[in-house]
């Protein structure tokens, strides 16, 4: 067996001849090098910003946000002062997206610094504890006496502001987000010098155990009230679903979408996704005809989800389908596919808990698999094995594992490594894309198969449908559990989960709509290399692969030499209004 390293070089003989037969007049020499212009700068922030994020650890603290304003305002001008213009397309694709990053943390820096004074006057014994944890990160003496007194000081503090706080009726979303997070903060700041003095320091521990006990007890009531306020200051209220999160309005979403470089708006893509779930209806009817259940689809779907394998036999089954992925992917050559990466996946079981927010498969070096435990009700148990039969399972095996996020985390960990622009539209839409280019290939082997497909591919769209109506104040948590209930196929255990999962489950708010998004950013870049014969599906694969992560149409900036300027704007109309 031939060492990796020995296998990736003669990868880039063989990929390099014919890029540079299709390729503009200077073709994209830096493809595979393993640097760039601005390589240096990438890797020593990374590993700088690690070095003083565990250092200041007090989220909203004066000297941390000041630290970090000095840290990234520094690595901009060290940027800027790089020589853009002699660049390769490459190392300007680094430049445009580390400056974009660097300038998104400014801003982000400077909206906590008005939050956090905004709600400044809740927090007068903030300066007390920060100036305690400073003195402990270094380990100097405290006084054990003083300390007690002024957590005396500060517990009668919080008892009064906490009375203005309870009183104030309107309070913007993101000033009580920052006001919990404040508080949290202070937490832990008390906690951090507590734990390390006492039973170390005998003064301390006789003067401050008690003080400490009753101002800790003091600061979670006031965190607690903290993150009423917050729930209250929601823009979408609870609708009984018992899911309220929040939704951040159009001109937010617009401003996201612009980051991640889609130029489209949030009703541009809700009409993409219409259109797409038309496609998807036409294909259904077809399934549905073939099974016998002609216009019935749901009737011929129910049929689909009681193939569900016994208790106990999902692994067998995943085994089974990812055998059959990866003898496909192999077979028509499509994507270059490491021992190693073959080697080491692995698989474990979903907690009963955790599935309430995924009720589905989620993957990566290991799949996770979604089934039902012993601990659930006998309803879910049902609904959980019917949402993971094996024809629905047929999709998210590859879109986990190979070609999907697994091989991504391998290839990411080997190739441009100094490159952090990840992106759900490189992750999430890199695994949908396969499942696109599967379907054309044929790889669902019976209508029910092909059922199980669609079913993915509706949900696809329904994500972008339900989600930005959601952000945009249109529809509420529990419309977005009826739609995928009614229009997509969902058992309702899980389409809850799936809207849970989306609003508060700590994923940004572009999240859901970046998998169809981004899969068709890349179905629009195999068409322009593959299908015009410039690239092989697996020249092609391999390339996207060996780029590392980052927005989509900085890929195709790479793949086509083009000239990056230094106001670059995205503008790539990615979607063809007459679909496939």
């Amino acid at each position: 067996m031939k060492p990796p390293f020995t296998r990736s070089f003669l990868s880039f003989l063989l990929f390099v001849g014919p890029l540079v037969a299709f390729a503009q007049p200077n073709p994209a020499n830096g493809l595979y090098r393993q640097t760039s212009d601005v390589h240096h700068l990438l890797t020593n922030y990374e590993a700088d910003r690690g070095s003083l994020s565990r250092f200041y650890t007090l989220e909203n603290s004066p000297e941390r946000r000041e630290r970090f304003k000095t840290f990234h305002a520094d690595y901009l001008r060290q940027l800027q002062q790089l020589d853009f213009d002699r660049m390769s397309t490459d190392s300007r694709v680094d430049y445009l997206l580390f400056q974009r990053n660097l300038k998104k943390a400014l801003q982000e820096l400077a909206d906590e610094e008005r939050e956090v004074n905004q709600t400044k006057d809740w927090f007068p014994f903030a300066d007390k504890i920060y100036a305690l944890e400073k003195l402990r990160r270094r380990g100097m003496p405290l006084v054990a006496e003083q300390v007690a007194a002024d957590l005396n000081a500060i517990g009668k503090q919080i008892i009064t502001v906490r009375k203005v706080v309870e009183k104030t009726e309107k309070i913007e979303p993101a000033q009580a987000r920052r006001a919990e997070g404040t508080a949290k903060g202070l937490q832990a700041a008390l906690k951090s010098v507590f734990t390390f003095y006492n039973a170390y320091d005998p003064q301390f521990s006789w003067w401050v155990p008690e003080p400490y006990r009753k101002t800790d007890s003091l600061l979670t009531t006031y965190t607690a009230l903290l993150t009423k306020k917050v729930r209250e200051a929601a823009p979408t209220k609870d609708d009984g679903s018992g899911i309220s999160g929040i939704a951040v309005g159009r001109e937010e979403l617009l401003r996201q979408l612009q980051f991640e470089l889609i130029p489209y708006s949030p009703e541009e893509l809700i009409d993409i996704a219409n259109r797409e779930f038309a496609w998807c209806d036409r294909e259904l009817l077809k399934a549905s005809q073939e099974m016998g259940f002609g216009a019935d689809w749901k009737a011929a779907q129910e049929k689909v989800k009681n193939t569900a394998v016994p208790a106990g036999k999902q692994p067998e089954l995943i085994l089974r389908l990812y055998d059959e992925s990866i003898a496909f992917l192999k077979k028509n050559d499509l994507v270059t596919i490491p021992p190693i990466a073959e080697e080491t996946w692995r698989m474990n079981m979903m907690a009963a808990a955790r599935q309430k927010v995924s009720p589905f498969f989620l993957g990566g070096e290991s799949i996770l698999i979604s089934y039902p435990t012993n601990t659930m009700e006998h309803e879910d148990k049902l609904m959980s094995m019917r949402g993971n039969n094996p024809h629905f399972s047929r999709s998210t095996v590859h879109h986990e594992l190979i070609a999907g996020h697994h091989l991504q985390g391998f290839m990411n960990n080997r190739y441009k490594t100094y490159r952090n622009f990840d992106t759900p539209f490189w992750t999430e839409g890199w695994a949908l894309y396969w499942e696109m280019i599967l379907w054309d290939m044929k790889f669902p082997q019976s209508p029910e198969d092909r059922i199980g497909m669609l079913f993915w591919r509706m949900h696809r769209c329904a994500r972008i449908i339900f989600s930005l109506n959601y952000h945009l104040g249109k529809w509420s948590p529990q419309q977005c559990i009826d739609f995928l209930v009614d229009r997509v196929g969902h058992e309702r255990a899980n389409a809850e989960g799936e809207v849970r999962r989306s609003f508060v489950g700590g994923y940004p708010p572009l999240y859901q709509l970046a998998y169809m998004t981004g899969g068709f950013q890349f179905y629009g870049l195999k068409k322009e290399f593959v299908d015009s014969k410039k690239m092989t599906y697996k020249q092609f694969h391999d390339a996207i692969l060996q780029l590392n992560a980052m927005p989509v149409e900085m890929i195709r900036a790479i793949l086509t030499n083009q000239k990056l300027s230094k106001d670059f704007k995205t503008s790539w109309r990615f979607y063809e209004k007459d679909g496939k």
